[in-house]
């Protein structure tokens, strides 16, 4: 820019002001490419079985001779096991409870906490009367952010992955190999557990053809069982310690520290995804950020609450830090370009207001008038 407008313009400081406006360019800041911000903030580790638990929907799937079309993964945070429902589309929400009240706490009991996203079952009136009620407390991501059910992600792209086999043999029967996919998910080795999910659960692993018990083999009873359990809880803790800590250590490299403060301006990230409307935008061209928003305070570590317009009061206000990009440009020091008339050959005609000082400098040549203008 300042290559091309010396040619044409100059004046004092000039470079530096240009360097200072391009930095801080309202279309440059929204297109430019960086690290995501905000540092790994991995989630309490629970203290028991099935006390706090993620649930998330696998949808697009074919439907199947009975119906299904999606699949509901409610997933133990402690242990990694996880349970399989297939669901049809129309499904109530009622229907939803009942399957819940005989598939879940029928064998875990009731969880303390229920993390999901932002979808229709999870933000529905009864739902939360019904969560209420059983005394479960519901924690749900912030808007956009998918990493905070990052652990039922990576266990919806597992059991994807294994329906994709069952797809190529049964066809559209996918709901048939559910079951049986369920019992091998949580009767393989998890690495951060060091063991299976069902070992976790039960304290060993459900038999199968490959490790028949054999003759004579030594049975736990009593406290001994007891005491086998707390300590083999105690054993997941480390092990999850030990893996969260390596998996953010990994997962820092890749990312950079970010923090705001209320009353910050902010632009707010619009992914470019195909066919999706965010914040009234649709397309891979459609601008990667909106705003700028302001900050009116901040929840948690990484993630604040915008002050959005009335158009977009039906998004959820929170937004993690990755999702957000400062406002580098004061908004009441912008120039309104109504109130200059802008000439093709991009010159304005000035017009000062008071003569504020004026100075003389002479030379040998000539003499120079300065005046400062309002």
């Amino acid at each position: 820019m300042y290559q091309d407008l010396k040619q044409k313009f100059w004046w004092t400081r000039m470079k530096r002001e240009i360097a200072k406006y391009v930095f801080e360019c309202d279309v440059r800041i929204k297109v430019d490419h960086l690290k995501p911000a905000g540092m790994l903030q991995p989630l309490t580790i629970p203290t028991w079985k099935w006390e706090d638990v993620h649930m998330d929907f696998i949808v697009g799937l074919p439907r199947t001779q009975k119906g299904y079309d999606f699949i509901w993964v409610i997933f133990d945070r402690l242990t990694k096991s996880a349970h399989f429902l297939p669901i049809k589309t129309h499904y109530t929400v009622t229907t939803y409870a009942e399957l819940y009240m005989s598939r879940i706490v029928s064998l875990h009991g009731v969880p303390q906490t229920i993390t999901s996203e932002w979808g229709s079952l999870f933000v529905s009136h009864f739902w939360e009367q019904l969560q209420a009620a059983l005394g479960t407390n519901l924690i749900r991501s912030s808007a956009y952010h998918p990493q905070t059910s990052g652990q039922v992600e990576r266990v919806n792209q597992i059991l994807e992955d294994m329906l994709r086999a069952c797809v190529l043999t049964y066809s559209t029967k996918w709901d048939e190999c559910l079951p049986l996919d369920e019992f091998a998910y949580n009767n393989s080795y998890q690495k951060s557990l060091e063991m299976a999910p069902f070992e976790a659960l039960y304290g060993r692993r459900c038999r199968t053809p490959l490790n028949w018990s054999k003759p004579g083999e030594r049975v736990t009873f009593g406290p001994d069982l007891v005491k086998q359990a707390e300590e083999q809880v105690k054993l997941i803790h480390g092990n999850l310690k030990r893996a969260q800590s390596r998996q953010k250590s990994y997962s820092d490299r890749r990312r950079r520290p970010l923090m705001f403060e209320g009353g910050d301006h902010v632009y707010l990230r619009v992914s470019p995804m195909k066919g999706v409307h965010r914040f009234r935008v649709k397309g891979k061209l459609a601008p990667r950020y909106v705003g700028p928003f302001k900050i009116t305070e901040g929840c948690g570590a990484v993630a604040y609450r915008l002050e959005l317009p009335p158009h977009l009061a039906a998004v959820h206000d929170v937004f993690h830090v990755s999702q957000l990009k400062k406002c580098l440009r004061v908004l009441e020091e912008t120039v309104d370009t109504s109130q200059i008339q802008i000439e093709p050959d991009l010159t304005y005609e000035e017009k000062p207001i008071k003569i504020l000082d004026q100075k003389q400098r002479s030379t040998r040549r000539r003499t120079i008038n300065f005046y400062k203008m309002q």
